[in-house]
């Protein structure tokens, strides 16, 4: 740990750098660059501007033959293990995914497959998702939340959705989805940085 003291007369300030809240995206989409992306960067530089974060990204569609042929854990390649490792060592999962005839992809789901049973849970886990129009969004109550229930995940009561006309190309441009985004993290913040506090001192 870092420890940075100032001199300001007789009173010395000690300043500790905030630990970083690891963040680590899976994503689901098989598109490059894609709208789903597109609203996982809009929290992203919300939650930035919050709090300190360190970011990875998992795509599922490119971790490749080492993964589309694994049945089990034991299947995969070490690079497909290493992806496994990161989302069940994160701080905050962000799972994001496009609907797909009304539900998250198999890739996706073929992702958390092979996550170990209980290595999710009681971990903070933040639902995206992106469809065609605004009745897909059910896609976040219906179909991603039982997943990480599975997991026993903490899954964030906030879950963000954005339909195609809320683009352009894969910019996110509604306003109002903007707004729900920092309200929704600005509501969960302290738990968040509870997570990060929390996850330094056990690695200290």
């Amino acid at each position: 740990m870092t420890i940075v003291a100032q001199d300001r007369g007789t009173d010395p300030v000690t300043r500790i750098p905030a630990p970083r809240l690891r963040v680590v995206v899976v994503n689901g989409s098989p598109s490059r660059p894609s709208k789903t992306m597109g609203l996982v960067d809009v929290v992203l530089d919300n939650l930035k501007d919050m709090l300190p974060i360190e970011v990875s990204r998992v795509d599922v569609y490119r971790l490749g033959a080492g993964f589309t042929g694994a049945i089990e854990r034991e299947d995969v390649t070490p690079e497909v293990e290493d992806a496994l490792r990161l989302a069940e060592n994160a701080d905050l999962l962000i799972a994001a995914a496009p609907v797909f005839r009304g539900s998250y992809p198999g890739m996706f789901k073929h992702f958390f497959d092979l996550v170990e049973q209980y290595a999710l849970a009681n971990k903070p886990v933040l639902l995206a998702a992106t469809g065609g129009g605004d009745h897909h969004a059910l896609v976040l109550e219906h179909a991603m939340r039982p997943l990480f229930a599975f997991f026993q995940a903490l899954t964030i009561p906030v879950a963000f959705f954005a339909s195609a006309g809320d683009f352009d190309g894969t910019t996110l441009l509604n306003p109002r989805v903007h707004g729900r985004i920092e309200v929704g993290l600005t509501d969960v913040v302290d738990l968040l940085r509870a997570r990060a506090t929390g996850a330094k001192s056990l690695s200290s």
